[in-house]
């Protein structure tokens, strides 16, 4: 993806993008300007790379709606963990004391997985979450 970033910085001039593997954002406070890149971007990725756009994850958004990139949303004045991700994290727990309530999994596992997901979460203005978090563990635990 070295040749997109290239394209995207030296070729389209660019200023503020970032991408991480095949997920990117490019952040501007003119709307024309984004509408006019899809085309030239698609054609790169079409006849370059052998990649397309995935139509229903491309939006222009207002700067106020927050950017929604790698499971998180990215607000003016705060990160929020997207609504999917925290669900996902949640079911996941669960599933994890589940398993080692069966012996599936061992203790070690069990606690790696917890502090992995309040890690996510440490990225994120979400210290009721995590509280909330640990407490459903600790009362899935013990039920």
């Amino acid at each position: 993806m070295n040749e997109f970033d290239q394209f995207i910085k030296h070729g389209l001039r660019v200023k503020c993008y970032v991408r991480y593997t095949d997920d990117f954002v490019i952040i501007s406070n003119n709307y024309d300007y984004l509408k006019q890149l899809l085309a030239p971007i698609s054609l790169f990725l079409k006849e370059k790379l052998k990649l397309e756009l995935h139509p229903s994850k491309v939006s222009i958004r207002k700067y106020h709606q927050g950017i929604d990139f790698l499971g998180y949303v990215a607000l003016p004045e705060h990160i929020k963990l997207r609504t999917k991700t925290e669900r996902r994290i949640f079911t996941k727990l669960k599933k994890n004391v589940l398993s080692y309530k069966k012996e599936e999994i061992g203790k070690l596992r069990l606690y790696s997985s917890l502090q992995s997901y309040l890690g996510v979460l440490s990225h994120a203005n979400a210290y009721k979450l995590g509280q909330k978090l640990q407490n459903k563990f600790w009362f899935w635990l013990n039920e």
